[in-house]
């Protein structure tokens, strides 16, 4: 870490730290990007093999199981 130095008149020296370069990501990441509808498909695709897994371990759909409840 860089750190800036003053020195006084009477030789006492004043440390402070240096602020780091801001990083601005120009991609937008709100709306319809690529980025939203690659994490929105890979949830889908999550969402899905839980409910056939859900099906094969309980041998009842998921309506079946609400209807229990």
């Amino acid at each position: 870490m860089r750190s800036g130095v003053v020195t006084e008149e009477q030789g006492r020296q004043n440390v402070y730290a240096v602020e780091p370069t801001m990083y601005v990501d120009a991609e937008s990441r709100a709306g319809f990007t690529d980025y939203a509808e690659q994490l929105n498909g890979r949830l889908a695709m999550i969402g899905f093999v839980s409910m056939l897994v859900l099906e094969v371990l309980t041998h009842h759909g998921l309506v079946g199981l609400l209807k229990g409840l």
